[in-house]
């Protein structure tokens, strides 16, 4: 099981060379494509499956795949597949398979999270480490560039005017910010395509296999790319966006300087990225990242800030804020005068208290306002024999449930009539 499509067809592609001749048989499945080829490789049984975890649990629900003889059970890029997003379909899938099984987890990094929880999985689990965990390829020389974020776009273009620079994979944060960089790449001149999780299949698979012919010199790409996917002599990774998961720079640089080659990985850094540079120099190294300042966008102050000693922004502004609150409680069980608990607070008490004590001394307000109203309404002249002499309405609730002659018309409540009464000499208009 992978956590990505790309990595499911390109282990797929590694098993047909390496079977080729044997007599294993091994199918694929994986979303965002039909499944009605996948069903039909599947028939008579597979000696090898890789899936994604959704389209699997689908085929599953359907019926069309038993996983109740599995004898070996591998998740690649575990730390990911263990994550939050795929844990409760890992469980699922767990659950359909015997529990006499081989498990292998596999994986570059392992954050503690995802180390206790594979534990759970486990029984008794042996831990092989073929390098240090979370190290990165002495061959990929690792590069920092200090930049305000309005000069980044800027900062790209000139370096993508290396003619050195064939084949280039650049990592963004956001899906809008690689399309965004694609069409402004292309604008300038540049051959580049964009990969992303809003893209089809079909779209992203030919995107990728593009940049692996090298028919395209950049490809932009979020962190789906960042994890498993193999390109031939690739030799530039950039970090448009730092990531905010140190292991995940780990996995990005680790797409150049592959199979003994070397490759050079290039960071953008503006002012709030700067932890994340933190974070991330504390995982592989602080010595190994060299700073590039001989270039036309350096930000110093950023530098400044990513070098500094001791802690993060973050630490040391919570500890301002703390011994603020320290001081602001030890005034006011002092009585300082900046407390409003203290001698302010106390002052402002004695004044209510005078104010209170004068208010209460005015005559009552309300008894006078009774007064006044009783004795307004003494004065309030009697209704007018006019108004007393009033007729009453024409139509009653009795009279309206039967028609009515009205000079030449007939009045129903139910229709319109416009009928005149002779006796007042005035038209009027009944409605419903």
């Amino acid at each position: 099981m992978t956590p990505t499509r790309e990595l499911a067809g390109q282990i797929s592609d590694n098993i047909r060379a390496y079977s080729r001749f044997t007599n294993l048989r091994h199918a694929v499945v994986y979303g965002g494509v039909s499944q009605v080829n996948q069903i039909r490789a599947m028939r008579g049984g597979v000696d090898i499956l890789v899936a994604t975890p959704g389209r699997l649990l689908d085929l599953m629900d359907q019926g069309y795949i038993r996983l109740s003889n599995i004898e070996i059970l591998v998740l690649d890029e575990a730390d990911r597949m263990l994550d939050m997003g795929f844990i409760h379909d890992i469980k699922k899938i767990i659950s359909a398979i015997p529990q006499e099984r081989q498990t292998l987890f596999f994986s570059a990094t392992m954050a503690p999270a995802a180390k206790e929880l594979a534990s759970s999985i486990l029984r008794a689990p042996k831990y092989i480490a073929v390098a240090p965990e979370s190290s990165t390829v002495d061959t990929v020389e690792q590069k920092i560039y200090f930049v305000e974020k309005d000069d980044k776009r800027q900062l790209l273009l000139n370096l993508l005017e290396d003619p050195k620079m064939d084949s280039v994979l650049v990592f963004v944060r956001t899906k809008y910010g690689a399309d965004k960089m694609a069409k402004t790449l292309q604008k300038n001149g540049v051959q580049c395509d964009a990969i992303h999780g809003d893209k089809s299949q079909n779209a992203r698979q030919k995107a990728l296999d593009a940049f692996k012919a090298h028919k395209t010199r950049v490809l932009i790409a979020t962190d789906i790319a960042a994890r498993g996917i193999d390109v031939d002599r690739l030799s530039y990774v950039i970090n448009y966006d730092l990531p905010n998961q140190a292991e995940d720079y780990v996995h990005r640089i680790g797409r150049t300087g592959r199979a003994g080659r070397e490759g050079i990985s290039i960071s953008f850094c503006d002012s709030t990225e700067v932890p994340y540079f933190r974070d991330i120099r504390k995982l592989v190294g602080k010595d190994i990242i060299e700073m590039v300042s001989e270039q036309p966008f350096h930000c110093e102050n950023s530098a400044e800030a990513a070098f500094a000693a001791g802690r993060t922004q973050g630490s040391s502004a919570k500890k301002d804020s703390k011994s603020k609150n320290q001081r602001s409680s030890r005034n006011q069980r002092s009585g300082s005068p900046r407390s409003k608990n203290g001698g302010e607070r106390r002052t402002e008490r004695a004044e209510n208290k005078d104010f209170k004590a004068k208010r209460s001394e005015r005559p009552e307000r309300s008894e006078n306002k009774e007064r006044s109203q009783r004795s307004e309404k003494a004065e309030r002249p009697q209704r007018s024999e006019k108004a007393e002499q009033r007729p009453e309405k024409r139509f009653s609730k009795e009279s309206s449930a039967a028609p009515k002659k009205i000079g030449a018309k007939v009045f129903n409540g139910n229709k319109r009539y416009s009928a005149s009464d002779a006796e007042q000499g005035k038209k009027r208009t009944f409605r419903k």
